[in-house]
């Protein structure tokens, strides 16, 4: 069964002195600013596009390993993701680093790594984001 997630943005004023909010409608968990100085320069308490990709990539690829290292019958007791995406002005979306820590009792260091660079390639989100140069660390 296929599902469908929707959020929406609001944008007010030109790109760079203008503002606007993203909102998770699917989830209703809220409505969040942002802006062209924090997708281009600091963020300061303010989210960006490429925040919101981080924050999918780190999620979907952490539910893919944990998947395929329970479906191998070494369950993880904790994965630990974080996600970096660059974005260049002008360019674009120039980079995604992927990186990832875990407890996987049974699994040795070679397994887990493996593991990881097979979640990596198989993600969905890593399938949709292709055109991107994506890197794993495994700590």
């Amino acid at each position: 069964m296929a599902t469908t997630r929707r959020a929406s943005a609001e944008w007010n004023g030109n790109l760079l002195e203008g503002a606007g909010t993203v909102t998770l409608e699917s989830s209703g968990i809220g409505s969040y600013p942002v802006s062209w100085p924090a997708r281009s320069a600091e963020p300061n308490g303010v989210t960006s596009p490429e925040e919101l990709i981080a924050a999918a990539h780190s999620t979907c690829f952490s539910m893919a390993l944990s998947h395929s290292l329970a479906q191998a019958g070494t369950p993880p007791t904790q994965l630990r993701t974080s996600a970096e995406v660059d974005f260049q002005p002008g360019t674009g979306i120039t980079a995604i680093r992927l990186t990832v820590s875990g407890e996987v009792p049974g699994l040795d260091a070679d397994g887990f790594r493996a593991a990881a660079e097979n979640a990596k390639e198989n993600c969905p989100v890593s399938q949709a984001l292709k055109a991107v140069p994506i890197t794993l660390t495994v700590e």
